[in-house]
């Protein structure tokens, strides 16, 4: 007998297969969506979730297994395919033109043309493009260039094209990552209204408290394996975790005591125009010097600052009590600095390089020889920090736009590892990574602070600043407005001050 109309899924895999040469991305996955349910899809980097985004969008086929439409066989031949079965995906990293204006990425492959006419309405698709956007409670010049945008208003202008192709249909991977918590709940907001006006969404993210907020089933992967799927109601945090990892994870900042040296960086006064004022603070060998503060703090500006990307305009910086001018990154690295970036696609990573090309960057030179690279020597190195960091992945001859998000992180680390730095910038080092990678980036933080490496740790998630943090400095609008000893650290308290307002920059 037929499954009722309501209970047929509106979307669903099974037994799909995918293997990328020896490597087994999927094996005999199953998932199913309902039809106005938000389904979350949970598991560690490499556990297939972005393969099977991937076919479910056309840019994969499976070797195995069927897709169903509505009790419907199909087959997505293509991203167009997908868009036109109402699928539209936002993905962690923005997939925009950067040298496009916002109305032109809401519209890009379905322009709103004059009747009876081969020609573009610019006018009607800018007067179009501000209605999602409206919806999603942002209001942005639609003629603005997108490269010009935050991050997460690139985000929001992902979720504006998805909107105004009207998806039923609708992938957020780990679409929280780079929101504020008042930009989180009005995201949650507008999935439920999508969802009470019929939209299925399936949610992807790292942060496991969000889908106890958001979604009504979750579906585990593992190693490419379907491991579970269960109401939100009937789980845990801890069992998903547990499903997830395959073993009990412990504890997730494994904060070890080390004892706190000398003073090694001493920043006083650091200001930028219009960006930033009177920043001082110091940083002490073995310590984990926490920086914490909502979206627009302008925390990632003063971390640019410090290692010469885009050098302050005010106010000095000590290295052992020297006083020292840093204009170029080249500086900062030959004074001790490493710098791993909130965006290692962009800034991070050589995505077109292999694993060994990107880990040896900043190493190069220690290679050479009569002009030459000893391609032996550079290879051995890899294998050494890719080891040290477990980097998975088919060989270190795959190229860094292959990797899932976790073992790009970690190549990103070990690139900076291997200039030995006496002080180490981290910019949202577990930003969308899964929570064993979070756990083993965390334990490695601890080592490198025993070791006797200063650490500013600039990160978003609470939980990890409290757990991993010796000391807590708070910013909010280019300001500092608070420090906290570990002791003294509460979720209250930091949150007050990342919401201390102060006169404009």
């Amino acid at each position: 007998m037929p499954k009722p109309e309501m209970q047929i899924p509106v979307l669903e895999l099974s037994n799909i297969h995918k293997s990328f040469g020896g490597v087994k991305a999927l094996q005999g996955v199953n998932f199913e969506l309902s039809p106005g349910e938000i389904h979350a899809l949970v598991g560690e980097n490499g556990a297939g979730k972005s393969t099977l985004v991937k076919i479910i969008m056309g840019v994969h086929q499976p070797d195995e297994g069927e897709i169903c439409l509505k009790g419907s066989p199909l087959h997505i031949s293509s991203p167009l395919s997908a868009q036109n079965y109402g699928i539209s995906a936002i993905y962690q990293e923005p997939t925009l033109y950067m040298d496009l204006d916002i109305a032109e990425n809401v519209f890009m492959g379905h322009h709103l043309l004059f009747p009876n006419s081969p020609f573009i309405n610019w006018k009607k698709i800018h007067e179009e493009a501000e209605k999602p956007l409206v919806k999603l409670g942002k209001k942005l010049d639609t003629y603005a260039k997108v490269r010009n945008l935050t991050i997460a208003e690139m985000q929001m202008v992902e979720m504006a094209k998805a909107l105004s192709m009207n998806s039923n249909i609708l992938i957020m991977d780990e679409p929280t990552s780079v929101l504020s918590q008042h930009e989180v709940k009005d995201l949650f907001d507008i999935a439920r209204q999508l969802q009470k006006q019929g939209a299925s969404i399936i949610f992807i993210t790292h942060r496991l408290e969000e889908i106890f907020e958001i979604a009504n089933r979750v579906t585990v992967f593992r190693d490419g394996h379907w491991i579970d799927t269960k109401k939100i109601v009937d789980t845990s945090q801890e069992e998903i975790i547990h499903m997830m990892v395959g073993r009990n994870l412990g504890d997730m900042y494994p904060k070890t005591k080390v004892k706190i040296k000398e003073e090694v960086l001493r920043v006083k006064g650091l200001s930028k125009t219009g960006i930033f004022k009177d920043i001082s603070f110091n940083l002490h060998q073995g310590e984990i010097l926490g920086m914490s503060g909502l979206v627009g703090a302008r925390r990632t500006d003063v971390g640019k600052a410090i290692f010469g990307i885009e050098p302050a305009d005010g106010g000095e910086i000590y290295l052992r009590g020297v006083q020292k001018k840093i204009q170029t990154p080249t500086q900062a690295m030959q004074l001790g600095f490493a710098y791993v970036p909130e965006d290692r696609q962009s800034f991070g990573l050589v995505l077109g390089m292999t694993i060994t090309d990107n880990i040896t960057l900043t190493i190069l030179e220690q290679f050479v020889q009569a002009g030459l690279i000893n391609s032996q020597n550079e290879g051995q190195r890899a294998v050494e920090l890719a080891n040290q960091l477990q980097v998975k992945a088919a060989g270190l001859w795959q190229r860094a736009s292959e990797l899932s998000g976790g073992n790009q992180q970690k190549t990103v680390l070990a690139k900076w590892l291997g200039t030995r730095p006496e002080i180490l910038i981290l910019d949202e080092p577990t930003r969308g990574i899964d929570v064993g990678t979070k756990a083993a980036v965390h334990k490695l933080m601890g080592e490198l602070a025993a070791q006797g490496v200063a650490i500013l740790m600039i990160s978003s998630e609470l939980p990890e600043i409290l757990g991993m943090s010796d000391r807590i400095l708070v910013m909010c609008e280019g300001r500092m407005t608070g420090e906290f000893t570990r002791e003294k650290a509460t979720p209250e308290n930091i949150m007050t001050a990342a919401t201390k307002r102060s006169e404009v920059l």
